[in-house]
């Protein structure tokens, strides 16, 4: 039989791109998505590219009682839980909405777990827990500081409101502290595509170069770093799908050395916001109109990932390059309508 895992947020960017590598490893899938910042095609393009519809719930994780009668219909061997607002800028002005948001449902989720008796969680967290770390690149001993954003600081908190579970009840939990995920899927039938003006770096980038936006804001050019612009560890979302498989197979077959622990999960290489766009111009031979703009609230000046422990432990390590990447972005907001 195989293991029937839970992804929440599994129509998202990272959720998508995991289902996908979930059931290419064998395992059964059943979905949870609002459906606030994606689209119910994403189901349809992730069975494109396995042959198997995963199975799907529409759920608002706040609402405790859906929740529970999620879990009175399934039988659950394991749960990746993404589902969360996750915006920088827009948690500075939302802050008690991410907070409803992010820790609630994460709270609910694992009191099921406890409730049940279920095992085996992997948690979506981000390097935004380390702040402005004081060396770079940033190893998993790094302390966490007081977050720069609200979205961070739901990161940190969820952290420990899944370390306190982990000690008083029995169940094993990872968290992923990852940086900068980009790209799409080889096939380009799934990709990012946020519902409204991006957040992110990249999908700003090729709606830009798909003339969907008049110009692209780099926030800020007056960083300590080489170019003045802001570096971060851009990894592909398919090597990060596949972490997510590696920290479940490590919590199936019980090679966890604690209750609770938690990896970097990056390249180990940064690159400043006008490096990526001169990668992605060079990468798909195009020119970008863009303009320096003041910086962001809640944004840091740089964070690379340090993951020696990652690729020991979890016996992962990044495979595609940030061209690729980029090439692979492109080619699927081409196929957007």
């Amino acid at each position: 039989m195989a293991k029937q895992i839970l992804v929440t947020g599994g129509l998202g960017f990272i959720g998508s791109h995991t289902v996908v590598e979930l059931q290419n490893a064998g395992f059964d899938v059943v979905v949870i998505d609002d459906l606030s910042n994606t689209t119910i095609k994403v189901l349809d393009q992730i069975t494109e590219i396995t042959g198997t519809k995963p199975v799907f719930e529409q759920i608002d994780l706040r609402i405790k009682a859906d929740v529970k009668a999620f879990f009175d219909k399934y039988q659950i061997d394991g749960i990746i839980h993404f589902a969360a607002f996750k915006a920088v800028g827009e948690s500075m002005h939302k802050p008690l909405d991410y907070y409803e948001n992010n820790l609630g449902s994460l709270v609910y989720l694992l009191q099921e777990m406890r409730d049940r008796k279920l095992d085996n969680f992997i948690f979506s967290s981000s390097c935004t827990v380390y702040g402005q770390a004081d060396e770079l690149p940033i190893t998993e001993k790094a302390p966490v500081k007081k977050a720069e954003s609200v979205y961070g600081n739901t990161k940190q908190i969820g952290e420990e409101i899944i370390e306190d579970a982990t000690k008083a009840h029995d169940f094993k939990a990872i968290a992923l502290r990852y940086f900068n995920p980009v790209g799409a899927h080889p096939t380009t039938k799934i990709g990012e595509l946020p519902i409204g003006v991006p957040q992110n770096l990249i999908p700003f980038i090729t709606q830009t170069a798909a003339g969907l936006r008049a110009e692209l804001s780099v926030f800020g050019d007056d960083y300590d770093t080489p170019d003045g612009t802001a570096v971060r560890d851009y990894i592909h979302v398919v090597d990060l799908a596949k972490a997510h498989i590696a920290a479940l197979q490590r919590l199936i077959d019980n090679n966890n050395k604690e209750k609770f622990e938690y990896f970097n999960v990056g390249t180990g290489t940064g690159s400043s916001v006008l490096e990526v766009i001169n990668a992605f111009e060079t990468a798909n031979s195009l020119k970008l109109n863009y303009k320096i703009v003041d910086r962001r609230a809640g944004d840091i000046t740089a964070a690379y990932a340090d993951t020696t422990i990652a690729n020991k432990e979890l016996n992962w390590k990044t495979e595609l390059s940030l061209e690729t990447a980029l090439k692979s972005a492109w080619e699927w907001q081409l196929k957007q309508k």
